[in-house]
C-alpha cells in the first residue's frame, strides 16, 4: 500500500534562480553560461526593486542611513548589495557586509547572488554562519551573515572597518542579535561617519526607525553636515508584485491546532487543484507529529493521499534534508512542507500555491523573578500573518488558510509581537557589550528598552559567577576568556541549578 513519500538527498544540488516577484527559486536544469546568464539578467530587470536602482545607490552616497521598505517579492534582498557593489563600495579592499536573522536565508541568498553575478561562492560572493565561513580574505566583496556572526566579529573589529556598508535585512523580526546590533552601528556611525547602514524589511515602523538613527539632532551647525553624509535617514519605499491571494478563515476557533491543521491539508488535497502546500506549525515537535498523521493517513486511505510528498523544515534539521524543500515537486504529486517560521521571509518555494497558518509560533520568554526562560507556543502578530499569507502569491494566484477566526484577527491579534530584546534574559547581551567596552549598559542606546528587571537579573548573574566585579566590570582572565566563547547562558543554568 502506498504511502507519504519524502524524498532523499540526489546527486545533483539544486539550482537557483529569481522568481518574476522576487524571491529565490530552486531547480536542477543547468543553465548555459551564455543564454543563462542573459535570462538572469532579463529576470532580474523584472524586479520592482529595479526601476529604484539609481534612488538606492545616490540615497546610499549622500545619506549615513538610509530605511528601505520593500514589500514582500521586490527583490530587495538579492538586488541591493549588488547594487552597491555596482556604485563602487566594494572597492579598494572594502567589504559589503548583509546580515539575516536566519542561517538557512544567509546560505540560499548568497548562493543565488553568486549565481547572479557569475562567480564562484566563496570568492566575490561569500557567505558566514556559525560554524562555516565560506569567504576569502581580500577577494570577497559581498559577504552574507547573520546577526550573531557580525556580532562575534566586534569583538575583533569593534569599529567594522572593513566594511563600507552594512545592511540589515529583515530588521521588522527585532530578534536578540537584531536589537543590539542596531544600537552598535549607531554607535559605530558617530566614530566612523563614512560607514553606510541599510535598514530594510517588508514591514517595518519606517518612522521610528528613522528617528532612532536621526543623528543630526545631535550635531550642533551646519559645518559638520556639510563635511560628510546627511545625518538624517532617508526612506525609500518600494512596491512589491504579488498575486492575488484569497484568505479564509475558520468559523469557530479550532480546540486542537495541529489536527486542523491536518485535516486542512487533507481537504486542499481533496478539493483544490494542483500545487504545492506549504504550512506554518510552531516546532520541531509539532512538525514532527504533522508528518507522522499525513503518514498515517496515506497509509490508511492508500491511493487517495499516495500524492501527497511531505518535507520537514525547521532549524534544527540537518542540512541536506533542508535542501531538499527545494527540489522540484515529480510530476502528478503534490509538495507539503512543514514548517516553523523559518519559511515566513527571504524564501521562495517553488508551486507554493496553498498556505496553512496555524496561527501559533515558538516565542522565548524570560521571567526575571524567577530566573525562567522557557520557549512558549504563543499566538503570532498580524505582520507575521501577512507575511505568511505572502508565501501564497509569489509565484501565481494562491489561498491561504487560517486556522482562527477572522474576527480574532481583527479585533484580538496584536499588530506587531513583542521584540525578542523584551522578553529574553540579557545575560548574553550584558557580557557581549561588557566585552565590546560598553561599561555603561543602563545607558545603552536600546532600540527597544528592556525590562529593568531583566538588566538587573543579567549583572547579578554575571556577578555571581565572577564574570563582573563590584564595579561591573569585565574580571581577569575569568571575565575577558568567558567572552570569548558564547557559553555564558550555559554557564548561567549550570549555575543555578547547583544551588
Amino acid at each position: 500500500m502506498s504511502s507519504t513519500q519524502f524524498w532523499k538527498p540526489g546527486s545533483e544540488k539544486p539550482r537557483m534562480i529569481d522568481d518574476e516577484e522576487g524571491g529565490v527559486l530552486f531547480f536542477l536544469q543547468p543553465s548555459n553560461s551564455s543564454s543563462g546568464y542573459a535570462n538572469i539578467e532579463k529576470q532580474r530587470r523584472r524586479l520592482p526593486v529595479y526601476n529604484h536602482r539609481r534612488a538606492i545607490q545616490y540615497l546610499v552616497e549622500t545619506h549615513a542611513t538610509t530605511i528601505v521598505v520593500g514589500e514582500t517579492g521586490s527583490g530587495k534582498t538579492t538586488q541591493i548589495p549588488q547594487y552597491l557593489k555596482e556604485a563602487g563600495w566594494a572597492e579598494g579592499g572594502r567589504v559589503i557586509a548583509c546580515t539575516q536573522p536566519r542561517r538557512l536565508a544567509v546560505q540560499a541568498v548568497a548562493s543565488r547572488v553568486a549565481e547572479e553575478m557569475g562567480v564562484k561562492l566563496g570568492e566575490e560572493v561569500g557567505y558566514s554562519i556559525r560554524f562555516e565561513d565560506v569567504t576569502k580574505v581580500g577577494v570577497t566583496m559581498i559577504k552574507f551573515l547573520t546577526d550573531g556572526v557580525l556580532l562575534r566579529e566586534m569583538m575583533d573589529d569593534p569599529l567594522l572597518t572593513k566594511y563600507s556598508v552594512v545592511m540589515v535585512d529583515e530588521a521588522h523580526e527585532r530578534t536578540l542579535s537584531t536589537d543590539i546590533l542596531l544600537g552598535l552601528l549607531k554607535k559605530i556611525q558617530r566614530r566612523r561617519p563614512e560607514l553606510r547602514l541599510v535598514i530594510s524589511s517588508a514591514t517595518i515602523e519606517a518612522r521610528s526607525m528613522s528617528a532612532f538613527f536621526n543623528l543630526s539632532k545631535r550635531r550642533h551647525g551646519k559645518q559638520c553636515e556639510e563635511v560628510g553624509p546627511k545625518l538624517e535617514p532617508a526612506i525609500l519605499s518600494v512596491e512589491g508584485r504579488g498575486y492575488n491571494i484569497q484568505i479564509h478563515y475558520l468559523e469557530e476557533p479550532a480546540s486542537d491546532y495541529l489536527q486542523a491543521t491536518v485535516s486542512t491539508v487533507l481537504s486542499v488535497h481533496d478539493q483544490e487543484p494542483i500545487g504545492d502546500i506549504l504550512v506554518f506549525l510552531t516546532g520541531q515537535d509539532d512538525i514532527d507529529a504533522c508528518v507522522q498523521s499525513l503518514k498515517e493517513e496515506a497509509r490508511d486511505h492508500g491511493k487517495r493521499y499516495s500524492e501527497l510528498v511531505v518535507f520537514p523544515l525547521y532549524s534544527g534539521l540537518p542540512r541536506s534534508d533542508q535542501d531538499l524543500i527545494f527540489s522540484p515537486t515529480p510530476r502528478g504529486k503534490r509538495k507539503v512542507v512543514i514548517s516553523t517560521n523559518i519559511a515566513e521571509t527571504s524564501l521562495t518555494l517553488e508551486g507554493i500555491v496553498y498556505v496553512v497558518d496555524s496561527g501559533f509560533s515558538k516565542q522565548r520568554f524570560y521571567n526575571p523573578i524567577s530566573d525562567i526562560e522557557n520557549l512558549i507556543v504563543a499566538p503570532i502578530s498580524k505582520a507575521s500573518a501577512r507575511q505568511r499569507a505572502g508565501r501564497a502569491g509569489r509565484v501565481r494566484p494562491g489561498k491561504c488558510y487560517r486556522l482562527y477566526t477572522e474576527e480574532y484577527f481583527m479585533n484580538e491579534m496584536s499588530i506587531e509581537g513583542i521584540p525578542e530584546m523584551q522578553r529574553s534574559s540579557l545575560v548574553s547581551s550584558v557580557i557581549l557589550l561588557k566585552a565590546l567596552g560598553i561599561d555603561n549598559i543602563l545607558g545603552f542606546d536600546w532600540l527597544a528598552s528592556p525590562a529593568p528587571e531583566a538588566m538587573i537579573r543579567a549583572l547579578e548573574v554575571l556577578y555571581a559567577l565572577g564574570v563582573l566585579d563590584e564595579d561591573a566590570k569585565l574580571t581577569s582572565p575569568i571575565g575577558f576568556q568567558v567572552s570569548e566563547i558564547p557559553l555564558v547562558f550555559l554557564m548561567h543554568q549550570c549555575f543555578y541549578r547547583t544551588q
